[in-house]
């Protein structure tokens, strides 16, 4: 269950942070602080004929305050926290997971569809409480199992878009649990770098820095969240064969010179290590 909190901070979502800064043990000179910082906002509006009269704010986030983040992250970590109180059946190491998050975004997770909907209308009831609306636009669900069918989630009498596959972080999540697109979309960003700084990785450069570029700069792109990657054997076929062709482009090895894999291992003086990489 994917999907993103529209946040609007006025005086009432005010008075509820600074009840839970008061709650967590912050001072009440720090809370005070934090009150005179974001309780009278106001702006002007730069004109080519000058400036506007100065307005105050009744709604929004203070943008560019390092405080901003933070206080926001407090604030929907008890949301949260008060609405989904046990709830979830979805267990890692004996723990409930309810949710994974980043920044304004969440991920609900639940083994069932009528759990996942009782905690969604709980949290949508208790988001309103903390001036907190969800945007249905981008709220999306997927179900992920090896036979992956649609699941009914409503908001509002609006029935959620089914996926099947969600982009978060830089990484594509697929309904099937897999993760070969993910690898070889990762390997093929990775290839592209590699082929826009060619000139630097097959330079007479020494051998050795070459190495250490080309694992530094290149790998580490093609290896992005590998750790939390399910491999199956095709794919990590895919990723001894990114290993290989690296190498070769490396020493400028074509494929009519009719050389082998083992034999460009041995001119690079590198054994097939790029798995092992993952398990470090």
């Amino acid at each position: 269950m994917l999907h993103r909190l529209t946040e609007g901070t006025g005086p009432s979502e005010l008075v509820k942070l600074i009840q839970i800064l008061k709650g967590t043990g912050i001072d009440w000179r720090e809370r005070r602080l934090i009150s005179n910082l974001y309780m009278p906002q106001s702006v002007k509006i730069r004109l080519n004929q000058g400036e506007t009269i100065r307005v105050k704010i009744v709604g929004g986030v203070r943008q560019g305050y390092c405080l901003s983040p933070i206080l926001f992250n407090l604030y929907s970590e008890c949301l949260t926290k008060e609405s989904l109180e046990g709830f979830g059946d979805f267990k890692i190491g004996g723990q409930v997971i309810h949710t994974v998050k980043y920044a304004a975004d969440l991920v609900l997770q639940a083994k069932e569809e009528k759990v996942l909907q009782d905690m969604i209308d709980k949290l949508i009831e208790t988001g309103r409480c903390y001036g907190m609306e969800m945007n249905v636009e981008k709220t999306k669900v997927m179900k992920i199992s090896r036979q992956p069918f649609p699941v009914k989630i409503m908001i509002d009498q609006k029935q959620l878009e089914n996926v099947e596959s969600f982009k978060c972080l830089g990484s594509i999540l697929k309904n099937d649990g897999r993760c070969a697109c993910e690898i070889k979309c990762r390997i093929a960003m990775a290839k592209a770098v590699f082929n826009k700084k060619r000139g630097l990785f097959t330079s007479t450069m020494d051998l050795v820095l070459k190495k250490k570029l080309l694992k530094r700069y290149i790998w580490s792109i093609a290896l992005y969240g590998a750790e939390t990657w399910t491999f199956r054997a095709v794919d990590q076929k895919h990723l001894e064969s990114f290993e290989i062709w690296c190498w070769r482009r490396t020493e400028k090895i074509k494929w009519t010179d009719h050389v082998g894999n083992e034999e460009v291992l041995l001119r690079v003086k590198e054994q097939r290590n790029i798995l092992h990489e993952i398990i470090k």
